[in-house]
């Protein structure tokens, strides 16, 4: 991948943040973005709209919201995956996204040939990263 400093990190979360409004008409409130080797995992943080996190509150209606952002992820990623190519310099092989309905966040994840496991935490940790060969 091309240089990962800041920048890069941000131009995604912009590009993440305006793909997100186009598609839903809402924003999320904060983006985080980690860019790591050849994965890019981006969480958007209060993505749901009000009337998402309304329906979320029973179990029948997580499982329609979590449904219908996938769905939505699906069908409408070609251009944000098209995106993150022109920003990173680097094809996208894969892409997924998983929906917290509780939270109202979105993760989504694209890597070019890794298998991705994305944990969500109660709360924030300090940050770090570490790779390893076996």
């Amino acid at each position: 991948m091309a240089d990962s400093g800041p920048n890069i990190a941000q131009e995604i979360a912009e590009a993440v943040t305006a793909h997100q409004l186009e598609i839903t008409g809402h924003a999320p409130k904060s983006v985080t973005v980690v860019l790591s080797q050849d994965t890019l995992v981006i969480t958007l943080h209060e993505a749901l709209s009000q009337a998402e996190r309304d329906l979320a509150r029973n179990p029948e209606g997580a499982a329609q919201v979590e449904e219908f952002h996938r769905q939505l992820f699906s069908s409408s990623s070609r251009l944000l995956r098209e995106e993150i190519e022109k920003i990173t310099g680097v094809e996208v092989r894969q892409a997924v996204a998983e929906v917290e309905p509780a939270t109202g966040a979105v993760v989504q994840a694209f890597t070019s040939s890794a298998m991705v496991q994305v944990f969500r935490l109660v709360q924030s940790v300090p940050g770090g990263n570490y790779s390893s060969s076996y």
